[in-house]
């Protein structure tokens, strides 16, 4: 049986000194809209909803589904709650910024910063029309990405859910970390009944089975992924699949023409399956992915091939062509 969807708080709502806009995004853990607050300034607000939980059909109100799901619903919203006050404190340029959090209507709000550009999957879906995204672009984004994904990791908290879509590109060409997940791992991890709530291809394999401990290692396995997407267009083959048959292409062979080894190592070594053997820092990510590399030079085609060789042949210093 499907999980009924959320209604969303209505255009014009005034939720304390916000007013609703419209709709930015809906999944099965939270509502994003677009508000604006008294001086008309805009914001985003995360509303915490699991579909698998609670319910609002109309209103405001939020109930749960069932006394059952009661308990584990007050449980994620003091999870999500306790993330947005840790995220609150953290006032880093590349992880986003969070203004306001207050409960209402019998659950919680996260308020942040409105970001204006377009995602990294947006990014990639338009340079793969062409050739691809270039490996200068890929190093600037995630250096300063790991910048505030290491301030993240300083504070006690993981992201559990780094891919492209979670990755704005600001019109300056700034990165900037959106939608935690950490509030939705506890949640997964401690009742067995929800559906885990991580994007395939992305996760980790130690997401998969809350058996396995979790730590800047995981985080760090979304980042070479959502570099692997930069390269292919596309996530890598998800984890729990590699785990029974490991698929993934050889980057070397796959992409040597058109990024450095340097550079294809790195994702390697941060998508490998055993968390141990990835790097366990970002600090220690950080400090390879600045290594100076560039991209191998692309090979010429035949006809300046045959042009270079003639003129060997044709010009002679001080002597012009004979």
């Amino acid at each position: 049986m499907a999980t009924p969807s959320n209604q969303p708080l209505s255009r014009g709502y005034q939720l304390q000194n916000y007013t609703i806009a419209k709709l930015l995004s809906a999944g099965g853990f939270s509502i994003v809209y677009l508000a604006h607050d008294e001086n008309d300034y805009p914001v985003a607000i995360k509303e915490y909803l699991p579909n698998s939980l609670a319910l609002r059909c109309e209103g405001e109100r939020v109930e749960a589904t069932s006394d059952e799901n009661l308990a584990m619903f007050r449980h994620g919203l003091k999870c999500f709650f306790e993330e947005g006050k840790t995220l609150a404190r953290i006032q880093h340029p590349n992880i986003v910024r969070v203004l306001n959090f207050f409960r209402a209507n019998d659950t919680v709000y996260m308020v942040m910063e409105y970001e204006r550009g377009r995602t990294l999957q947006k990014e990639i879906q338009l340079k793969h029309e062409r050739e691809g995204v270039d490996e200068k672009l890929i190093r600037h984004v995630f250096f300063h990405l790991l910048n505030g994904l290491r301030e993240v990791h300083l504070n006690k908290l993981l992201h559990l859910d780094i891919k492209p879509a979670n990755i704005y590109i600001r019109k300056d060409g700034s990165p900037v970390l959106l939608d935690f997940g950490s509030a939705r791992q506890t949640l997964t991890q401690e009742h067995a009944k929800l559906t885990p709530m991580y994007t395939p291809g992305f996760a980790a394999p130690e997401q998969y089975n809350k058996k396995n401990e979790l730590g800047p290692w995981t985080d760090i396995y979304g980042v070479g992924a959502s570099m692997f997407a930069c390269l292919a267009g596309t996530a890598p083959q998800p984890a729990d699949a590699r785990s029974r048959a490991d698929k993934l292409v050889d980057l070397r062979v796959a992409y040597g023409d058109r990024y450095s080894p340097e550079l294809l190592d790195l994702i390697h070594q941060c998508l490998l399956l055993d968390p141990t053997a990835r790097p366990q820092s970002v600090p220690q990510l950080q400090k390879a992915l600045i290594d100076a590399a560039s991209p191998p030079a692309r090979k010429p085609g035949l006809i300046r091939t045959v042009q270079r060789a003639w003129r060997k042949l044709t010009i002679k210093p001080d002597r012009g062509i004979e």
